[in-house]
């Protein structure tokens, strides 16, 4: 289990360069991350119910994050078939940034270090940042489509 995690998460690039050197296309590249993923999450999920790491309040979770993932793995797959993976890209990246910035927030309340909603300042400063880089992302990307094409005729 601890290969596995550290595989994924410390060490994921050697990961990404093992199967990238196993001339694997788009698609399979993907698949095997996604294995090494689902294994290794599975596995922890295993071994924490054996040791009775899961609590009652643990346990209520699992009715709303079972049907978040069955819904939100499929729409996932859709959006990023019709989307460019860049935007893509970005649009998760800015979801990951605003959950990381609550968590912070919550942490700095829980440990004490800061009253509860000058806590939130921190999430605030991290949405801020986000949309302004969200904003030179699209800005930049809009401008570059509606350059006119340099064919090298000059």
């Amino acid at each position: 289990m601890g290969i596995l995690y550290s595989v994924t998460t410390i060490s994921g690039p050697p990961l990404a360069i093992l199967f990238n050197n196993q001339g694997l296309v788009r698609t399979e590249f993907r698949a095997g991350l996604a294995l090494v993923r689902v294994a290794e999450s599975s596995v922890t999920a295993i071994v924490y119910y054996q040791l009775g790491l899961f609590i009652e309040e643990s346990q209520n979770i699992l009715l709303v994050l079972v049907p978040s993932a069955v819904v939100g793995i499929p729409l996932g797959a859709y959006f990023i078939r019709r989307m460019d993976p860049e935007t893509f890209r970005r649009i998760c990246m800015s979801f990951d940034a605003w959950v990381v910035g609550f968590g912070f927030s919550r942490v700095l309340i829980d440990l004490k270090l800061m009253q509860s909603p000058f806590a939130y300042s921190v999430m605030a400063v991290t949405i801020f940042i986000d949309i302004y880089l969200l904003y030179i992302f699209f800005t930049v990307r809009q401008a570059a489509s509606k350059r006119p094409q340099d064919y090298g005729l000059r």
